[in-house]
């Protein structure tokens, strides 16, 4: 069917919305939350819950265009060209069993719900640092977080999802009904269904206790070195960042951070006994400013500084073996040189812990690779890119010596596959799963190298 006419009799039928290029409202709901990527679908729908679901599938098939699920926005790389983008805000489902330890979540909800559901329960989620990003494009995607150290990735905590089948077919599936699939789930994103709900292992956490130590740009090399000494005797319970930010001389931002250059490190515990573990950090270098104590998932939240309305921006993310002197003496100079202050943030988290062993067998893995990094720049208004661009790459470069062989799916930047994040092997697995159960190919590929 063409798929003009497909579309128009989907239209008809729906209980949601669906619009097409000619529709007001499209460029709106077409956007990402990263306003630098421009996604051009043939569609974009919003299902008002699984019959719904259903049709647009059908109409997708006939129209021989494929559905890309997009509950927030989030991780688009821009290459969704001709497809129909399915939001899902309709799949709100959240049920919280703190007896058993578990949260189900619809595809539609975001993680701040989550989180605020279980503030003073003495469990936490495995939640990203963002509480606007969806839990299912997280999760599906690998997911780090503050509690990834503790308790794996977010997919590793993947019990079970809900999903529709390219033939229509909506089931419940688990490690025991569908191996195969549910490895698929775990980091490879939506290839093999469409997920509605997913059921989560909550981490159990009575005692969280976080601190902020707060330095100058100057100590940046002698602080990192201790976070990398700490790294090799911290406990699973013990989960570190590090921040180096650099925040340009802009009339938007606040007085008290407009120009200035520091490093900051956080360290939160989920058995609340990490003071002590903190001493050689605190020693690296002068700390300037200094919070401790008591904390909460929905505090993180809140100081996590990412934004909580769609940007523009540019970055560059891998994961590192290790850092040595060398590396972390090369990472300082470049950051303080004067044509890399285009990059405004640079991120170190410390891997290890529960990510060294996964509970559940899943296309993401960071284990044994030692630190995750990630750096920003953001998208100014009338501001050139072709700076943070020469920035990135020269980053990068610096970086290859140290790279481990895989990061996760939710931590690639737009144009980068699924290679990245896995062996040949791993990607042979994950395409004979596709065409097992999506053999006309109705479902995007996602990041699948083509």
């Amino acid at each position: 069917m063409p798929l003009l006419s497909a579309f128009d009799a989907l239209d008809r039928a729906l209980d949601g919305t669906l619009l097409l290029p000619s529709d007001d409202g499209f460029d709106a709901a077409r956007r990402p939350w990263n306003l630098a990527i421009d996604q051009l679908p043939a569609a974009v729908a919003t299902p008002a819950g699984l019959d719904d679901l259903r049709l647009i599938l059908t109409a997708a098939r006939e129209a021989g265009t494929p559905i890309a699920v997009q509950p927030s926005g989030h991780g688009a790389s821009g290459d969704l060209a001709g497809a129909v983008i399915v939001r899902a805000a309709a799949f709100d489902r959240l049920d919280v069993d703190l007896a058993a330890g578990v949260v189900v979540v619809g595809s539609g909800v975001r993680w701040g719900a989550v989180v605020d559901a279980l503030e003073g329960t003495g469990w936490a989620a495995p939640a990203g640092t963002s509480p606007v990003v969806s839990v299912a494009g997280y999760t599906l995607g690998g997911g780090h977080s503050w509690f990834s150290r503790t308790a794996g990735l977010g997919s590793d905590n993947l019990r079970a999802a809900w999903v529709l089948r390219p033939d229509g077919t909506h089931e419940r599936i688990d490690d025991d009904s569908d191996r195969d699939a549910m490895w698929a789930l775990r980091g490879a994103g939506g290839v093999v269904g469409i997920v509605t709900a997913l059921e989560i292992d909550l981490v159990r956490a009575p005692a969280q206790w976080g601190a902020s130590l707060t330095f100058d740009a100057a100590d940046s090399a002698a602080v990192i070195r201790a976070v990398r000494d700490l790294a090799a005797v911290a406990p699973s319970t013990l989960n570190v960042f590090t921040s180096s930010m650099r925040m340009p001389d802009a009339p938007m931002l606040p007085e008290a951070i407009r120009g200035k250059s520091f490093l900051t490190v956080q360290a939160l515990s989920a058995d609340g006994t990490a003071d002590a573990l903190l001493e050689g950090v605190r020693r690296a270098g002068a700390v300037r400013r200094e919070t401790a104590g008591a904390t909460s998932p929905a505090a993180l939240a809140a100081a996590s500084g990412e934004p909580t309305e769609p940007t523009a921006g540019r970055g560059a993310s891998l994961a590192l073996d290790g850092l040595d002197d060398a590396t972390i003496d090369a990472l300082v100079d470049f950051r303080q040189a004067p044509a890399q202050s285009t990059i405004i943030g640079i991120d170190l988290r410390m891997l290890g812990g529960a990510l060294d062993a996964p509970r559940r067998s899943g296309f993401a893995s960071l284990a044994s690779a030692g630190w995750l990094l990630h750096a920003l720049v953001p998208n100014f208004p009338g501001a050139p890119s072709e700076p943070g661009e020469a920035s990135i790459a020269g980053l990068l470069e610096l970086l290859a010596p140290a790279a481990a062989a895989r990061t996760i799916p939710t931590f690639l930047t737009p144009g980068q596959t699924l290679e990245r994040c896995a062996a040949a092997s791993d990607i042979d697995r994950l395409r004979a799963v596709r065409a097992s159960v999506d053999p006309d190919g109705v479902l995007h590929e996602g990041r699948l190298p083509r």
